[in-house]
């Protein structure tokens, strides 16, 4: 098991761990208890983690002396909603939890997102419990705070800073993942490396095979080296107030992407298209080599993440990215490449160029 403490300024909370390693849904009673004593524990999970994991989870905590509070929401972008969070509200609300109840996310990230959303709503604040079950959610939404719901106009839009008591990563929950939904996830593994890593670049680029055959050493080894890398960035700006915005590589792309192809496309394959979509912008502003941005090009392909998106209608998505919450006096910024192993935010492009770059994609 790998252990990653998360040590964060006194305004934001007091530090938490992050567990990963396989087999730890079988401690989850314990750990659980070890940082939110209650009476009672809601679990909200979706239709379909449910199924594999929620009898299990449910067993350890009431083992470990919790009433325990079941709230299965329909799975998909679609159900991160207010209706949603309003509905798990009232499961709470007439099951008379208290502050003290600790609220677990036992899902993927939609699941963590929105049951964050809900800790830190109910009663004005819950502990917060992260049982991330998909790679996607335990390196990158399960780590920082950030929660919340989409809205008609974009994604996330709805939400708030509400950061988790502990995340338990039991990566052999991997195994039940769907080939496309592994491969989302190593989309935001291979953005954490092209802003802060070149060496987890290259142990991308050598175990990408081991990665897609889920090799459990290979995957406790990946999710603790992105979780670090988000780990040192959250601490540094808990509040997305300067470099934690390089987290956001091509989210300002990809977000868009996702609300105009009505989430046809996961929130991973679209950070892959936005990625590359960044990565050309940075190549037109002579601000990233030809060679690392084929090299960038080259590790998507390789996962089988999407490096096309035929048909995507680039006025209407260049619209959509205005209402990105990075969007700051009217202008667009971006993240964009600079070398692998670095990025930086830059504002004032030129529409044309940022055409250019979603043309780059169909």
């Amino acid at each position: 098991m790998q252990k990653i403490h998360v040590q964060l300024p006194a305004a934001a909370r007091p530090a938490y761990d992050i567990h990963i390693g396989p087999g730890l849904l079988s401690q989850l009673g314990a750990l659980v208890r070890g940082v939110a004593p209650s009476v009672s524990c809601g679990i909200v999970s979706d239709s379909t983690v449910a199924p594999h994991y929620l009898v299990q989870a449910a067993a350890q905590l009431t083992a470990a002396g919790y009433r325990v509070i079941e709230h299965v929401i329909h799975a998909g972008e679609a159900h991160k909603t207010t209706a949603t969070v309003a509905a798990v509200w009232d499961t709470f609300l007439n099951a008379r939890v208290e502050r003290s109840t600790p609220i677990l996310a036992l899902g993927g990230g939609v699941v963590g997102d929105l049951a964050g959303f809900v800790s830190a709503t109910l009663l004005r604040g819950t502990p917060f419990i992260q049982v991330p079950t998909t790679l996607l959610s335990a390196v990158d939404a399960s780590v920082g705070g950030k929660v919340g719901v989409d809205h008609p106009a974009g994604k996330n839009l709805i939400g708030a800073f509400h950061q988790p008591r502990i995340v338990i990563t039991d990566t052999d929950t991997f195994r039940t993942l769907p080939p496309r939904e592994l491969r989302c996830g190593l989309a935001e593994c291979i953005k954490h490396a092209i802003i802060r890593d070149p060496s987890l670049f290259d142990f991308l680029e050598q175990n990408a095979a081991k990665i897609l055959a889920c090799d459990s050493p290979t995957l406790t080894l990946l999710v603790a080296k992105n979780v670090a890398i988000k780990a040192a960035i959250v601490t540094e700006d808990p509040f997305e107030h300067g470099v934690r915005a390089l987290l956001n590589l091509g989210h300002t792309f990809g977000h868009a992407i996702e609300n105009i192809l009505n989430y046809a496309v996961g929130h991973g394959e679209a950070v892959a298209l936005g990625t590359l979509a960044a990565a050309h912008l940075a190549l037109q502003l002579k601000k990233l080599t030809v060679v690392d941005q084929a090299r960038i090009a080259a590790l998507i392909a390789k996962v089988d993440l999407p490096t096309k998106s035929p048909g995507l209608d680039i006025d209407r998505t260049f619209a959509a990215m205005f209402t990105d919450k990075k969007v700051a006096a009217g202008k667009l910024r971006f993240i964009i490449p600079t070398t692998i192993g670095s990025a930086e935010i830059i504002s004032n492009v030129p529409d044309a160029l940022v055409r250019d770059a979603l043309a780059s994609l169909l």
